[in-house]
């Protein structure tokens, strides 16, 4: 997945056209830039280096091993790691106030690294536009793409007018509700299936201490587990915490029960009793941040004769649970930089070669994440979970090589998703498998000296 050296085939073929310059967008830019590709991007949102950032649906990002591997093929990972606050485990929050923390992995390097999105963008949309074969144009809407020439119809949307535009290729980084993939979704057998979570999330913020400072333990992701809902918070370089709240759109404890500032205030001081004194403006942030959803996206296939192709949250849209979407998309873009050196201009070979390994592995991550989210609302807290995680440290400690948790080969390593998840498989089975040997030679044991 080398992008360092010659460019091979690939250098100086055309004209790309890049619809999105979120991450996984900004990052594809820079390598394809490169690589010598000409690259005209565009994105619905503001420039996000024009103004202050839009508030209330951040979610931080937890920054791992395969993300950071991607930062540093473009040399960019000192300058991410100097803005995040790395995260050694989680923190959990009891209702009674007391916490317990729960280390990530078994070394100090085994870290995630909690990053504001905003300025993670910005970072890689500067380092993008320093190569001269690449521009990006923000307030400009993707209407459509015609799926036989391939032109991108592009509106602005400050001025109303459209315009088209045609590369040598379309990839599509539009994220979730891509219209590039809408426009593949008009083809016969194209398999699509989207599944909203019946939950939703508020962003809120717990400021700084007075005087500076961190009011929560720094180096750690809090989680406040509730059973059928939790809050969590990440910590940003300036002492704040970006807090998200999970809960569903409907029933008792949900966003439609929580109609009055007055009923938040209660729900919280009874749920969230800790965090609910860190954050005094409480009130205000729940009824100003919107309330997002969150919908996990398969499709395939992720590309159409060569022209057009498909990028990170475009095609493979997870829940943010195993804090894997921007890591996933940032291997998406190393895997299909590879892809492009090998075998570039043939495009069709290009993006087939990049669904084939890359569609199984974002499917596994689907998941995964789906399972994560019921680990952290509902087992964190509990005494069985704890002791579960501590056996599979000791025996990772035993057996470095040969036994890994899942989450460790998830956020530490970069084994592919679905090969991490076959392992981890076979690590229980054999798990079980011991547990019943020791228990059949426990009860002949028994059995032996009860005959003595």
């Amino acid at each position: 997945m080398s992008s360092t050296g010659d460019a091979g085939a690939g250098r100086g073929q055309g004209t790309v056209v890049l619809v999105g310059a979120g991450l996984g967008g900004s990052l594809m830019a820079i390598l394809l830039g490169r690589a010598g590709y000409t690259v005209r991007g565009f994105e619905l949102r503001p420039d996000p280096r024009a103004g202050p950032p839009v508030g209330g649906r951040s979610i931080n990002l937890a920054l791992s091993a395969r993300g950071l591997h991607a930062l540093e093929r473009v040399g960019l990972a000192p300058d991410v790691l100097a803005m995040a606050v790395p995260m050694r485990g989680r923190m959990i929050h009891a209702q009674d106030g007391r916490t317990a923390f729960q280390p990530y992995g078994t070394t100090a390097e085994q870290v995630n690294n909690s990053v504001s999105r905003g300025d993670l963008n910005v970072i890689l949309l500067n380092a993008a536009e320093r190569l001269p074969a690449v521009r990006f144009t923000f307030d400009h809407k993707c209407q459509g793409v015609d799926l036989d020439s391939g032109e991108v119809t592009v509106l602005d949307t400050r001025t109303g007018d459209s315009r088209g535009l045609t590369g040598d290729v379309v990839i599509g980084a539009d994220g979730a509700f891509s219209v590039v993939r809408r426009q593949l979704f008009k083809r016969e057998r194209f398999d699509y299936q989207q599944s909203f979570l019946s939950h939703g999330y508020k962003e809120l913020t717990i400021p700084p201490a007075p005087g500076g400072g961190f009011a929560l333990e720094a180096n750690a992701l809090h989680i406040w587990p509730r059973g059928g809902f939790m809050m969590i918070a990440l910590p940003n370089r300036d002492g704040s915490f970006t807090c998200t709240l999970f809960l569903p759109f409907e029933g008792d404890h949900s966003f439609a029960a929580l109609a009055t500032e007055a009923k938040v205030e209660r729900f919280f001081e009874r749920v969230f009793p800790d965090a609910t004194r860190l954050m005094p403006d409480l009130a205000a942030q729940y009824v100003t941040n919107p309330t997002g959803s969150m919908v996990t996206i398969r499709c395939s296939p992720w590309r159409h004769r060569g022209r057009i192709g498909l990028l990170g949250d475009a095609c493979h849209a997870v829940v943010p649970f195993h804090g894997q979407g921007a890591n996933a998309a940032f291997e998406d873009c190393l895997v299909l930089d590879d892809c492009i050196r090998r075998h570039a201009p043939d495009w069709e070979t290009v993006f087939a070669l990049f669904e084939g390994l890359r569609k199984e592995n974002t499917d596994a991550l689907a998941d995964l994440s789906i399972a994560n989210f019921e680990e952290m609302k509902h087992h964190t807290g509990s005494r069985l979970f704890r002791t579960k995680k501590a056996l599979e440290k000791w025996l990772h400690r035993l057996f470095p090589t040969r036994f890994v948790p899942l989450y460790m080969m998830v956020s530490f390593t970069l084994i592919p998703y679905a090969e991490a998840r076959r392992r981890a498989r076979r690590q229980a089975r054999a798990l079980l498998s011991a547990g019943a040997l020791a228990v059949i030679l426990a009860l002949l044991l028994v059995f032996w000296i009860s005959r003595g």
